[in-house]
């Protein structure tokens, strides 16, 4: 079984908590972070820039994303250089289109050719990885999130879609696919198996990580103690 200290996929923390980002920031397999408004919403974050900036002083050493959130192109791409400009980790998260379904593969292009690292993000389709592959070809890093767990709530096992992801994206060697949404432990091993770059993991599955390598019948054990255990704090009786 593979251990948390051999594996090469590296791990982004991917929260909007700043403590949490914090305690992320302290353990060394945790190689990046990455964030989202949905993500800032539900932690409270009511100044976007502040909150950013916040962050910022205290992570300068690891890749970190930041979300653009306008939906006319225009503006997205004022946000996103103003967005780049906050530090040299910070890479801006560009949606793979706006809300009507137009590609943002152009913004993406002019944004890569002028050095500003991109994370284009809510990939679902291999179409939409080859279209953003050639709009991220170049000598500027950035990262292409493929939604995988969200791929695999509908039904369809993600991984080779994955595997042909990395395929595909042979052509752009400055680009990293991420494995993103994952929804399991498993999906570590997953991504790290099919040499994914890298994947975004909550606190939550990460809080789970001292699991890898654990017995079985250890983890058996447990569970049936657990149950013990519940089953008399609650004073059931037949």
């Amino acid at each position: 079984m593979i251990s948390i200290d051999s594996l090469q996929t590296k791990i982004f923390a991917d929260g909007a908590d700043r403590q949490g980002m914090l305690e992320m920031y302290a353990k060394s397999f945790i190689s990046g972070f990455t964030t989202n408004p949905t993500l800032m919403r539900k932690a409270g974050i009511a100044d976007y820039r502040d909150f950013a900036r916040n962050v910022l002083c205290a992570i300068r050493d690891r890749p970190i994303s930041f979300e653009v959130f306008s939906d006319d192109f225009c503006e997205m791409e004022r946000q996103a250089r103003d967005i780049a400009s906050w530090g040299p980790n910070v890479y801006v998260k560009i949606p793979v289109t706006n809300t009507s379904g137009q590609s943002a593969g152009e913004l993406v292009k002019r944004l890569t050719r002028d050095g500003i690292k991109v994370n284009v993000t809510a990939l679902m389709t291999l179409d939409q990885v080859r279209e953003m592959t050639c709009a991220v070809e170049g000598e500027t890093p950035s990262c292409l999130s493929v939604f995988a767990g969200r791929i695999a709530d509908t039904g369809r096992d993600p991984v080779p879609l994955m595997k042909e992801a990395l395929c595909i994206m042979k052509r752009a060697p400055k680009s990293e696919l991420i494995w993103a949404s994952p929804r399991e432990l498993l999906n570590i091993i997953q991504a790290d198996e099919i040499g994914c770059h890298i994947i975004t993991v909550t606190n939550d599955i990460l809080k789970k990580l001292t699991l890898i390598g654990h017995s079985l019948t250890d983890y058996s054990l447990d569970t049936v103690k657990m149950f013990y255990s519940d089953a008399q704090a609650a004073g059931f009786s037949l």
